[in-house]
């Protein structure tokens, strides 16, 4: 008997299968000698985003090198570009003799004191000719002089000051030319938990520091200042950071991760842990378009009283009502000639409960324009009264 020949087809079938084996053997690595070489020459890496894990929430994490690389990445990449738009404000104030008495022996020396410039505050460039946005409170000094210190360490006086009545904003001119402005973004996009930067002259000693954090919170409404250091002024709708922000930070800005400025930063909360706050920019920006054109900021409406809010408690025990107590009539202000005198107490501006608003009458103040006539509520002496007062123009 003749021995069975295999069938012509299975040999076909084994040559194709090593044939397509083959190919496809070829294929692999041809890929990764490609990927290999994309990686090498041009930093392109095609198998990353395959590499990359998820984590529980499904995003893709990457190694801990890798974030930590870009997170670094991205602050230093802000911090070289945006820090030669970013001056120190120097005060220099005029000399005067200071005269101690020493209690243990010596009797009175004199020393000078003033006159040589000092660190304070902080500004960025908006211009390139030479305007400069910082805090109002910053260059709050009229008596004294100013100086802008660049990155570079040039120093150029300050020609003018243009303090903002509204808000704690101010515009200062030196004559500069070829100056690199900052680029503004966009704080009515910002979102909780998203990246900041904040550079700064920190405590007016370090200058350029540069510190990162979140936004911590929007729309906050805080009390800036203290009688003691010469201001107080409410301010709302602000930004909360926990960026660190020193004293000598303000009038610094707060950036996002593309380098815009997001704000302007004001304040710290006393007593609390990298609690900071940071004006929007797009306040700014506003403050800023008026500015140009009309080379003044816009007017801040003016009663022209000092006053104390009286709380509930107070009220009951003194037998009066709740509202604006009038400590001080400014002369010759709307107040004084609606007919306003020290110890009325204002219960409603315009038709409105000075005691429904968290900011109390200077709130109320605040939404109105100079030269609208309001209605008046005031509390004198048991009776209700109606005054009308005209608000004029704030001038510092």
């Amino acid at each position: 008997m003749e021995p069975m020949q295999k069938p012509e087809s299975g040999k076909k079938l084994s040559i194709r299968g090593l044939l397509i084996f083959t190919a496809i053997t070829v294929v692999l690595s041809a890929s990764a000698i490609g990927g290999a070489i994309a990686d090498r020459l041009f930093v392109i890496k095609p198998l990353d985003f395959l590499l990359e894990r998820q984590n529980g929430l499904g995003f893709r994490t990457g190694t801990i090198e890798q974030r930590v690389l870009n997170e670094e990445s991205v602050v230093t990449q802000v911090a070289d570009r945006v820090s030669p738009s970013v001056v120190t404000i120097a005060i220099v104030e005029p000399q005067k003799r200071i005269l101690e008495f020493n209690p243990f022996g010596g009797g009175f020396r004199s020393r000078i004191e003033g006159g040589e410039p000092q660190d304070i505050g902080t500004g960025f460039i908006v211009s390139e000719d030479g305007l400069i946005i910082t805090n109002k409170h910053v260059v709050s000094n009229t008596e004294a002089s100013y100086k802008v210190v660049s990155s570079d360490n040039k120093e150029y006086e300050v020609e003018k000051i243009s303090r903002d009545p509204s808000n704690d904003l101010a515009v200062l001119k030196i004559d500069a030319s070829g100056l690199i402005p900052v680029e503004m973004g966009d704080s009515g996009k910002l979102k909780v938990g998203q990246f900041a930067i904040a550079i700064g002259t920190a405590l007016g000693e370090f200058r350029s520091t540069v510190t990162t954090g979140v936004i911590s919170g929007l729309g906050r409404g805080i009390t800036a200042g203290s009688a003691f250091e010469g201001f107080v002024e409410r301010l709302d709708d602000v930004i909360q950071t926990d960026a660190a922000i020193n004293p000598g930070n303000s009038g610094g800005p707060l950036l996002n991760s593309a380098g815009q400025v997001i704000g302007v930063n004001v304040a710290v909360a006393q007593g609390a842990e990298n609690i900071g706050f940071a004006i929007p920019i797009n306040l700014v920006k506003d403050a800023l378009d008026q500015f140009e054109k009309t080379g003044k900021f816009a007017s801040k409406p003016f009663l022209g009283i000092q006053y104390q809010m009286v709380d509930e408690e107070t009220a009951i025990l003194n037998k009066v009502v709740q509202g604006a107590y009038v400590v001080e009539v400014v002369g010759n202000s709307p107040a004084a000639k609606a007919g306003i005198v020290a110890g009325d107490i204002i219960t409603k501006f315009d038709s409105e409960d000075v005691r429904d608003t968290n900011g109390g009458l200077a709130d109320l103040i605040s939404k109105k324009k100079a030269g609208q006539t309001v209605s008046l509520e005031v509390w004198r002496d048991g009776e209700t009264l109606q005054l009308t007062a005209t608000l004029s123009e704030f001038s510092e």
